[in-house]
């Protein structure tokens, strides 16, 4: 990625070679400090002397966050402007709102791309009831003239803005500047939760971000994984059973598997059990045969109840497929489901990671966050 580089001592052009003293405003654009990340990967901050910050999207995208009343520089004419204060948010991804009430500004978020019937969330869904939070249609067909009416000054979108370009592009004609955030990239389930740190920059929130980033990841800081030897660590699936009798399980790569491991455990499935197709998404449905051959002695089995709904008991589990009776986890009652509201609470990955060890250790396994035991 080119930057401006200045070398501040002789104030000459070290970017392209050419010897010629910089002007002022390119000065202006050397970093004082970046901001520090513990697990995120998929962004960076660097601070400018100018007093404005320089975000970086790892698709490439560039943004510069200019302070309330501070003109705009000249920049790159590839840099996105970001004129604090910003208010009025439509946010399209919905992974990122949570963050957002993470630091107190839900207010910001004024818009949404899912509905309250898809929302797992009861502070979201009183926010659309009351309409403090509108609903502006799905990501790739918004409601263009709501989000003018409300001067929408920012769009937070997910990675599928991709598959419909021509919104990205129409929302920018409009003067709406869009941040495609890429928290379901990071490799460490706590990177997701680090996104905070973003939002609570752009709303000048920084410190209220990082105090609620440090409070949400104490407990697993806690963890101590020397508690689990390797030879005693218990295998986990991870998993839903859709109408058509396929079972829907998260990829050995994903961050589900992660959080599993973290946690002190085993995920079940191993990239060489599978023929992981290499795309985007983090799921994958697999055949019941497949799946009970490998958790038929697994230790735990958890069932994902955010996308076909909770579970309360093992007889509802058995009624999906007799097959899984038979199960070792099923006979010695260690099945689990987990909450509705699960992946759309970003902030509580850290609160899963350390249900997940209570859940391998046996730790106080009955006072979780996302987790319950199913009767």
């Amino acid at each position: 990625m080119k930057r401006l580089i200045c070398f501040i001592l002789t104030g000459m052009c070290l970017f392209c070679g050419c010897g010629k003293a910089l002007p002022e405003s390119a000065e202006s654009f050397a970093k004082t400090e970046s901001m520090t990340l513990t697990y995120a990967e998929q962004f960076s901050v660097d601070y400018l002397e100018n007093g404005c910050a320089e975000i970086t999207i790892a698709d490439g995208a560039e943004y510069l966050l200019v302070p309330e009343g501070v003109s705009v520089p000249e920049h790159p004419d590839n840099m996105i402007i970001l004129q604090q204060p910003l208010e009025n948010f439509y946010v399209a991804a919905s992974s990122a709102v949570d963050l957002f009430d993470g630091i107190g500004a839900l207010d910001n978020v004024l818009m949404t791309s899912t509905s309250e019937q898809n929302w797992a969330l009861p502070y979201v869904q009183k926010a659309l009831q009351s309409g403090k939070m509108l609903y502006a249609g799905k990501y790739s067909t918004p409601d263009y003239e709501l989000l003018l009416e409300n001067q929408c000054q920012i769009a937070i979108e997910s990675t599928m803005i991709y598959h419909s370009p021509e919104t990205k592009e129409q929302l920018e004609t409009l003067g709406i500047p869009v941040l495609v955030e890429r928290s379901s990239y990071e490799t460490h389930p706590l990177g997701r939760m680090e996104w905070i740190k973003l939002y609570g920059l752009l709303l000048g929130k920084e410190a209220e971000a990082e105090t609620s980033f440090s409070e949400k990841t104490a407990d697993f800081e806690k963890i101590s994984l020397s508690e689990i030897p390797e030879g005693d660590k218990k295998t986990v699936a991870f998993f839903s059973i859709n109408p058509n009798g396929y079972v829907t399980i998260h990829k050995p790569n994903d961050y589900v598997a992660q959080m599993i491991a973290l946690a002190g455990g085993r995920y079940a499935f191993t990239a060489e059990d599978l023929h992981v197709e290499e795309n985007a998404l983090s799921t994958m449905n697999i055949q019941m045969e497949i799946f009970y051959e490998t958790v038929k002695d697994c230790d735990i089995l958890i069932y994902n109840g955010t996308i076909e709904g909770s579970l309360e008991t093992i007889d509802q589990l058995i009624e999906k497929d007799s097959i899984l009776s038979d199960c070792k986890a099923i006979q010695n009652g260690d099945v689990w489901c987990t909450e509705q509201s699960l992946f759309q609470q970003t902030t509580g990955a850290a609160d899963m990671i350390y249900d997940l060890h209570a859940v391998l250790t046996d730790d106080d396994a009955e006072n979780l966050t996302f987790l319950h035991r199913l009767q």
